[in-house]
């Protein structure tokens, strides 16, 4: 498959989206650094560049035209195991935190995971719009939202609200009722591994002992539930990524950053140097950064890189096979995006084994690039011209 032109226009206009442990490492999915000298830095690596399914097999874009943001509902078990049927290695889905002045409990006051990405629950009453903190509902009125798991019952209808404050009907073609973090560990296909992103409210200081519960009950249900299924966590929440790294040795821990997008209070989230750092001190194995972060700052992926810390992106850009395959080429080491069929699909070509008779080139390390490895369709100087363009096209 050659490589397709995409136009701007065609591209979704997608939101932002989350000693060394003994990892599972029976699964192929992940390969474990092993060094004699015990003093020298050592991580986690993928045996493989990994396509990583967001919020399953796509985030809900309600406004958008463009219908593959509306196909299948985000954080579903039916939308997980549609990922799961392509060449998949993760799905990524949001486990939810709490806020402060409760008693510390995790997303719903039965103490009891749930997967949802926002912070509130919109629902429709008597032509009024409801919003509920999701942390101060039961499970039982959670599960209540939505389609439900008896054909015959109606449950309450759902609608969303975007980041300029635009209220929609959550209204998708193929729906299917909210879940449980235990019900995924056991009703999803068990040949894909979990990214666990730990949500948060940024709005929100969270005491340690907060922090901790949510963490731990988490953890709970992830340990009698995993059976070997590889599994990644994430937070963009600084100190829930340390804390949940000091709590198990078991899985690997990603930091999520935006890479300076945006700017926080909290230091550690603005750059990804900042990140480098929190991961460093605090036995981190990785980084998981918006895409447009590492293109206009390439020379952080050999830091990354010389840090021993595995990188992975998120971000609209990386529905784009092109944007996908040059991240390859700069030494990233999976993506997590939305197209997922179209994605796969890509990245079994683009990575795949070189055709017979055609040799690989080398483009070595220039102005703070890593080393990487390319086809002979692009020259040393395109390549170059390639780097230097795309931070333009990705500027706000």
């Amino acid at each position: 498959m050659a490589l397709k032109a995409v136009h701007v226009s065609d591209v979704p206009h997608l939101d932002q989206v989350p000693g060394n442990a003994a990892l599972s490492v029976r699964s192929p999915q992940f390969s474990k650094c092993v060094n004699e000298d015990e003093n020298e830095k050592c991580g986690y690596k993928f045996p493989k560049f990994v396509v990583i399914g967001h919020r399953g097999s796509g985030m809900n874009m309600l406004q958008s035209s463009d219908g593959r943001m509306k196909s299948i509902k985000e954080n579903s078990i039916r939308s997980f195991n549609n990922a799961a049927s392509f060449p998949i290695d993760f799905i990524e889905f949001d486990v939810q935190g709490l806020g402060p002045g409760m008693a510390a409990r995790l997303v719903t006051k039965d103490d009891c995971p749930v997967i949802f990405h926002d912070n509130f629950i919109l629902s429709g009453d008597k032509g009024a719009i409801v919003e509920k903190r999701v942390a101060e509902i039961t499970l039982d009125e959670f599960l209540s939202f939505g389609p439900q798991m008896e054909p015959e019952n109606m449950g309450k209808s759902l609608f969303r609200k975007t980041k300029d404050g635009r209220i929609f009907e959550w209204k998708v073609e193929k729906d299917d009722p909210l879940c449980t973090l235990q019900e995924a560990f056991q009703k999803v296909n068990h040949s894909v591994g979990f990214n666990i992103e730990l949500k948060f409210d940024d709005q929100i200081v969270y005491k340690e002992e907060e922090l901790t519960h949510i963490l731990q009950v988490i953890l709970r249900v992830v340990f009698e539930h995993a059976k070997g299924r590889p599994i990644i966590f994430s937070s963009f929440q600084p100190d829930a990524a340390l804390l949940v790294r000091k709590l198990q040795g078991t899985y690997p821990v990603f930091f999520l950053t935006n890479g300076g997008s945006e700017i926080y209070s909290d230091v550690r989230r603005n750059s990804l140097d900042e990140a480098i750092n929190l991961c460093l001190a605090g036995g981190l194995q990785g980084i998981v950064s918006e895409v447009r972060a590492i293109f206009r700052n390439p020379g952080a992926v050999a830091r990354i890189k010389e840090s021993k810390l595995a990188l992975t992106t998120y971000g609209q850009l990386n529905n784009v096979p092109e944007v996908v395959y040059m991240q390859h080429l700069m030494g990233v080491e999976g993506v997590i995006v939305d197209l997922v069929q179209e994605i796969t699909e890509a990245v079994s070509d683009l990575t795949g084994p070189t055709k017979e008779g055609k040799e690989e080139k080398n483009f070595f390390e220039e102005e703070g690039m890593v080393e990487v490895k390319t086809r002979p369709q692009f020259s040393k100087d395109e390549l170059s011209f390639l780097m230097k363009l795309i931070p333009e096209l990705i500027q706000p």
